[in-house]
């Protein structure tokens, strides 16, 4: 059946499909969603006999997706569900049996959403330019029956071979003991952690909200928000942890916070395992996006690698991947992205590499984390607006004596001299400003966001 193109388009959106159940998304749409991803893929010139379905904890994943399920059988193609599972375990699954793949997660939104992340196979990202408009217009025109045999459905438990192939990426045989907190937020962590770090002897783990509940009833499953880090920030201090990791509702994304309780800087981490996978291999690739800490390139040129600049997103991060061959990818977000992953984003292979190179010295992680922390910054502060081009406009006026350089990759960044820097980009899926602010300085940071901020919320409203 036909369907309005307003009510489509709002839901299958740049990177995935994300919606509220039951008002933008039921059964009937994921079904047309299946149908639609089971074509793109069965017609493709390297054509898909089959499709992996995971999904996490929200009461309305199983539901969408066996609804899922039927719109792919219906197309012919077979489906292996591995039940629940994380994102990056769902990517696991693409690139082990190298056939596309739906998760089912709305990530860190809240219970009330649910969505899907598709991948081609070899866990390829799947966006707007590379089948998700394919899949829009389809599902809005009404996807055609198809009239050769009905696929089958097989299930297939992977969380094991996923916990030993991350750890097969990693070793960590010569770490010291460590005590380590996790926070799953009671999102697909709380079923991954044990299964990865279980079996390391030398970790000790204390699990903060592991049991698995859809309503987030402790927190909402977003480390970003920095709200969201302060149990795990007590935890850690109460039982005297090493380190805290904190992941986020389909757990690929891994924050980390040190023995003090502070929050590490994604950045940090970014420049971390980059310097560790150029051990292995000098001179390699590493993609960092324009938004992490300008740490980040001098660091990789410092230990002998070639940094390259993205757009923010994953699409465009797992692109260049393949175009450039990088060994690795950070972004600001907590997103970590591994050539020997499919070039795919693994919160968990991340927090595995921090892991191991803290157990490999004795210094605490405050410490060991301050080699690669040469700068403040912000975080991403997003305003409401109107009119976003107008307001940037504005603000570039009144800098326009101070600016060193400037470019247009995403959004515009003004470089302002002696280590100072800022960007502001517009949302792609909501009417928000972006802004990020780096200096020297924790004191030259507040004086930028506090100035730049006064000129954009001159007549508009400050969201987060």
């Amino acid at each position: 059946m036909s369907r309005p193109a307003a009510a489509v388009q709002r839901v299958i959106k740049a990177y995935d499909v994300r919606g509220l159940v039951g008002e933008e998304i039921d059964e009937s749409f994921v079904r047309d969603v299946g149908a639609a991803f089971a074509r793109l893929v069965r017609d493709a010139a390297q054509p898909a006999s089959q499709i992996v379905i995971g999904h996490d904890m929200r009461a309305s994943s199983p539901t969408l997706s066996a609804a899922f399920a039927d719109g792919v059988t219906a197309q012919g193609l077979d489906v292996v569900r591995i039940g629940l599972a994380s994102t990056d375990q769902l990517y696991f699954a693409s690139g082990l049996l190298d056939c596309p793949g739906a998760m089912f997660t709305a990530s860190h939104n809240p219970a009330a959403y649910n969505g899907i992340k598709l991948c081609r196979a070899g866990a390829k990202p799947v966006g707007k330019d590379t089948g998700l408009t394919v899949i829009s217009d389809e599902v809005i025109a009404g996807v055609p029956d198809y009239d050769g045999p009905r696929g089958r459905v097989s299930d297939r438990d992977v969380l094991a071979d996923y916990g030993e192939f991350l750890r097969s990426l990693v070793d960590i045989s010569a770490a010291r003991p460590l005590h380590v907190a996790v926070d799953a937020g009671n999102g697909m962590a709380g079923h991954t952690a044990p299964a990865v770090l279980g079996p390391i002897s030398s970790i000790t783990l204390s699990p903060l909200y592991f049991e698995l509940d859809g309503d987030f009833p402790n927190h909402e499953a977003n480390p970003l928000n920095p709200a969201n880090l302060v149990d795990l920030q007590n935890f850690v201090r109460e039982t005297g942890a090493d380190i805290g990791l904190a992941f986020d509702g389909d757990a690929d994304r891994c924050f980390v916070v040190d023995e003090t309780g502070a929050a590490v800087s994604p950045s940090a981490v970014t420049a971390l395992v980059a310097a560790r996978e150029l051990q292995r291999e000098i001179g390699a690739t590493v993609i960092h996006n324009l938004i992490t800490s300008r740490a980040v390139p001098e660091l990789v040129t410092e230990r002998g690698g070639t940094p390259v600049r993205s757009r923010v997103g994953h699409s465009y991060i797992k692109g260049l991947m393949a175009e450039t061959g990088a060994i690795f990818g950070g972004e600001h977000s907590a997103h970590y992205y591994f050539r020997d992953f499919w070039g795919a984003d693994s919160g968990m292979l991340a927090a595995l590499h921090v892991l191991a190179a803290l157990g490999e010295q004795d210094r605490p992680l405050s410490e060991m984390m301050a080699d690669y922390q040469r700068y403040e910054a912000s975080g991403e502060i997003n305003y409401t607006v109107a009119d976003a081009p107008a307001i940037v406009d504005s603000v570039l006026q009144e800098f326009a004596s101070r600016i060193y350089a400037i470019d247009h990759l995403d959004g515009v960044t003004v470089d302002l001299g002696e280590g100072r820097w800022f960007n502001l980009r517009m949302s792609n899926t909501e009417p928000l400003l972006r802004l990020n602010v780096e200096a020297r300085s924790a004191d030259e940071v507040t004086e930028l966001v506090d100035e730049i901020g006064g000129y954009i919320t001159s007549g508009v409203k400050e969201s987060t």
